[in-house]
């Protein structure tokens, strides 16, 4: 018998549930891309993608295909290094928050413990938002290396929005972690299947986590970093090919991990009864990708300073308040 790891299971199957997971994250992106082409184009009376393949299914790899013909166009100007290393900086930390999701209860497969997650972490949430913010350099710095006003601004732009919705989305989250006493992604996970989804007693804090991830991943209505009809297109104006699909990718996996540790905290997981674990956790998070495209084709974007008044005067307040309160009730009852 192979020696066991920290998770109790020998590292080769850790490794191999890496890579199937990094996979199946950059399938679901593929495919993400094509639903909210297609929900938007139904939404809007229309019928989205549908010439390559049958209904449209080929398009994701028609995408690929193109970025990947692309030129790789580089401005003459621009700080060679950093400009070639920022967007493959803020796609590696998107893929790597995604390890310490759990997704099942654990299975025992061939005389092998084989568990529901890649890695248990006593700090897991700790780690994602660690990771989080370093993957926000990947984007700053890519529109400053690339020595243009309309990347500059739109990384400024960027800098400001993210760093000023992280305050929140972290406080959004302490309720949740002060009822589960443990800031490992399993335990509460275990902790809402023993008493109730915290997306009841934390409503407060859900609504302000959807909110605040929202402007984190700069998903409509809080897409001010982008703009196109203000800044030709943000931090990512000079970037083309698959320097800018890596950007595209980024952004896609980090609404994926935020949707999926929506789950995780509020909605108990991958917990559900009759259908297996995973499937229940695919359910939840497929219906939270499709609110977060139901909301880019409903809302109408905002004013620069709306969004940030709405995140100093409204979130941090209301989120704050909801730490406070639940802190409070944790030590009475």
């Amino acid at each position: 018998m192979a020696a066991t790891g920290a998770n109790g299971e020998p590292w080769w199957i850790a490794l191999i549930k890496s890579v199937i997971v990094i996979n199946l994250v950059l399938f679901g992106f593929a495919y993400l891309t094509l639903l909210e082409r297609k929900v938007m184009g139904r939404m809007q009376l229309r019928y989205g993608p549908n010439r390559v393949g049958p209904y449209g299914l080929l398009q994701p790899i028609a995408d690929l295909v193109k970025l990947i013909r692309k030129e790789s166009f580089f401005p003459a100007a621009a700080n060679d290094v950093l400009y070639i290393v920022a967007p493959f900086l803020a796609a590696f930390t998107a893929l790597t928050t995604f390890s310490v999701i759990p997704w099942g209860p654990g299975w025992e497969i061939g005389g092998y413990q084989v568990n529901g997650y890649v890695a248990d972490l006593p700090i897991a949430l700790l780690l994602i938002f660690a990771v989080g913010s370093i993957g926000i350099y990947g984007f700053i710095i890519g529109g400053w290396a690339s020595d243009s006003k309309f990347a500059l601004l739109g990384s400024m732009r960027t800098c400001a929005q993210l760093v000023s919705y992280e305050v929140s989305l972290a406080l959004s989250v302490l309720g949740v972690v002060l009822m589960a006493k443990s800031l490992s992604l399993v335990d509460i996970v275990a902790a809402q299947e023993a008493d109730v989804w915290y997306a009841i007693p934390q409503v407060v804090g859900l609504v302000v986590f959807i909110l605040a991830g929202t402007a984190e991943t700069s998903r409509a209505p809080f897409d001010l970093p982008e703009a196109e009809q203000e800044l030709v297109a943000g931090y990512h104006t000079e970037y083309g090919g698959m320097r800018f699909g890596l950007y595209s990718m980024s952004e896609y996996i980090n609404l994926i991990t935020l949707s999926a540790l929506a789950v995780t905290l509020f909605l108990g997981g991958w917990h559900g009864p009759w259908l297996p674990g995973p499937i229940w956790f695919l359910l939840k998070l497929f219906v939270l990708l499709f609110f977060f495209i139901w909301m880019r084709t409903t809302l109408p974007r905002l004013r620069y300073d709306q969004l940030m008044r709405f995140g100093w005067k409204v979130l941090l307040p209301v989120a704050t308040l909801n730490a406070v309160i639940t802190a409070l009730l944790v030590v009475w009852i």
